[in-house]
């Protein structure tokens, strides 16, 4: 099978619930359906009081291609499956996916992982793909507060503010710039000096925020994407760097969270403002140019002046939401991964802004507004999955 997101099996397989087969929308938009809980990369928010404590059931469904659902077999799976018991329900702290493999961690700190294991990402010292979620043994003793799948690589945070990853590293996503080709030991990032809070994994890049709110970002990925996108930009060296580099164009900020799409970065700060770089090549970005070499904001009028409280990102979309509990989404859309319906492509016209969204954005981007999603607390515990790379999983 093909090596690409496009053809391999894992986050990059179309959902076998369906979607609308759609195109991609520019700038944030409101979102109608009711949701309770959303597993992807995604912000510290802080518990609400109103949100249901009760652990929900766990199951895996989707592409199962290296046995990433950790059942035992490498068969797609069309429904939710209940898992094995290597754990209690309700230790479940965090769920994340990379390309082909999946990692959970539990409430006392423990990494579990499964799936392809071609270039030592589960970081269990070998290479064999594993089908059932794996204790990793090696991380024992050393709680895990997250972890980060990139496509062929891990990034781990410890409850110690350590950073450390395993995996391929070819395009220098580990963050250790003379290391080997690839790792099978989670190995430490030692040039991240400083306690780091939170960090991301995207196809080829990674990132990091420190306790300062200073954000790190390493690996080639998103120079990649801007050479594709025949831009003749000089770069700034966070984007070529092998080892963790600071991100320019944030210094008046204090990030407390980092995300990663498959060519995207973002940085939500203190105040509730949300930064974006890389590729915009589905309008994830909000923005005209079709690559951002440096942070941008997206304005707070784009959020209805609210601040954003919690940001989650798919492979080429993302989704926020805001100190009232409303929920905007934008990016690509073909999948039905902003979970509403957009207009068809034979319809597309270019019409005047709508002034209750006057975010920037292509012509062909479709103007239309949608129902605030009231009080919503918490996104994520959705009934079911939606979209190509739904945002069920976070890490990338």
């Amino acid at each position: 099978m093909a090596g690409t997101p496009e053809a391999r099996g894992g986050l990059a397989s179309r959902n076998l619930l369906g979607g609308w087969a759609w195109r991609g929308l520019v700038g944030p938009r409101l979102v109608s359906w009711s949701a309770r809980n959303y597993h992807r990369s995604r912000s510290p928010a802080p518990p609400s009081p109103t949100a249901s404590t009760a652990p929900p059931p766990r199951g895996d469904s989707g592409a199962n291609s290296y046995g990433q659902l950790g059942l035992g077999h490498k068969e797609d799976v069309l429904l939710p499956q209940q898992l094995n018991d290597f754990c209690k329900p309700e230790c479940v702290r965090r769920i994340t996916g990379g390309g082909g493999h999946s990692a959970i961690i539990t409430d006392g700190g423990g990494l579990f992982v499964c799936g392809l294991n071609k270039d030592g990402q589960l970081g269990l010292g070998h290479t064999e793909d594993v089908l059932y979620f794996t204790l990793c043994k090696s991380l024992l003793g050393c709680p895990i507060q997250q972890v980060a799948c990139g496509w062929d690589f891990t990034i781990i945070l410890t409850e110690n503010g350590q950073v450390l990853s395993c995996g391929s590293n070819s395009f220098g996503q580990l963050g250790v710039p003379h290391g080997p080709r690839r790792c099978v030991v989670p190995q430490a990032i030692e040039l991240l000096r400083e306690k780091v809070v939170c960090v991301a994994a995207g196809l080829r890049h990674a990132l990091a925020a420190t306790v300062s709110g200073i954000v790190f970002q390493w690996g080639t990925g998103l120079a990649s994407s801007r050479r594709r996108s025949s831009l003749r930009q000089t770069l700034p060296l966070f984007l070529t760097a092998k080892e963790p580099s600071r991100v320019t164009g944030l210094e008046n900020s204090k990030a407390i969270c980092v995300l990663a799409g498959s060519d995207h970065s973002a940085s939500l700060t203190d105040a509730g403002e949300l930064y974006v770089w890389g590729s915009n090549k589905h309008g994830q970005l909000a923005a005209q140019a079709a690559f951002l070499p440096v942070p941008q904001k997206i304005e707070a009028h784009c959020f209805q002046n609210e601040k954003v409280t919690a940001i989650w990102s798919g492979w080429t979309h993302l989704v926020a939401q805001t100190e009232t509990g409303k929920v905007f989404t934008w990016g690509r859309a073909d999948y039905g991964q902003l979970g509403r319906k957009l207009e068809s492509h034979d319809s597309w016209k270019l019409k005047k802004q709508d002034s209750s969204f006057p975010c920037s954005r292509p012509q062909n981007s479709p103007p239309s507004s949608l129902h605030c999603l009231t009080g919503a607390t918490e996104v994520g515990r959705l009934p079911f999955p939606w979209g190509l790379l739904g945002l069920l999983l976070p890490g990338m």
